[in-house]
């Protein structure tokens, strides 16, 4: 899986690629636990790149809402694939996280 960093506006934007799985979350746990730490408590994840999504993954996007949350920010998803949509909406993740069609949507949703 590929991570891309970047910044838009000052709110931290994380662009994953690929497979997001068990094998994978460890890099994103510690960019939330980074971004956690500098202060950030507005959060956006592009999951345009991500074809497949596990629990143990899902479990880390949890948690990266919730370490926003008790801070008074959020954690904003976007451009999620089909197959990923599913597993949100399965899963019920859909009515927990703000998802949103692109990322300039899920900026403008702060």
């Amino acid at each position: 899986m590929e991570l891309i960093k970047s910044s838009r506006n000052s709110i931290p934007v994380l662009q994953l690629k690929g497979r997001f799985d068990a094998h994978e979350v460890e890099p994103v746990n510690a960019w939330f636990v980074e971004q956690g730490q500098a202060g950030n408590t507005m959060i956006i994840v592009n999951l345009e790149g991500v074809n497949f999504i596990d629990s143990t993954a899902l479990s880390t996007l949890v948690r990266g809402l919730k370490l926003c949350r008790e801070k008074g920010g959020d954690l904003h998803v976007c451009s999620l694939q089909q197959p990923v949509r599913v597993i949100f909406e399965l899963t019920r993740l859909d009515k927990a996280f703000d998802i949103f069609a692109s990322e300039d949507a899920a900026l403008k949703g702060f």
